[in-house]
């Protein structure tokens, strides 16, 4: 049945109501897309240090974010690669 199925736009709305955005600093320049796609326009670029606040691990590639830039709090995705690896304490 295809109504059982569920595309990647259906899993972008779900959203867990007691998740608390993590700040994470990005170890290199990365954009910040309106999508999860490589191929999604870029709404701002950050540089090397910029502190993003992780709202959301959509996938193994992409995190969905939240940074103020230029005055402006921007939404977005970024590739999960722009924050390194995190290894445990």
């Amino acid at each position: 049945m295809l109504s059982a199925c569920t595309s990647s736009r259906d899993e972008l709305r779900q959203t867990s109501s007691n998740a608390v955005p993590v700040p994470h600093n990005t170890i290199v320049d990365c954009p910040v897309y309106d999508g999860m796609k490589k191929t999604s326009t870029v709404l701002t670029q950050t540089t090397a240090g910029n502190e993003v606040q992780v709202l959301d691990t959509i996938n193994a590639y992409f995190v969905r974010v939240r940074l103020e830039k230029n005055g402006l709090v921007q939404t977005g995705y970024m590739d999960r690669r722009c924050f390194g690896e995190r290894g445990s304490k």
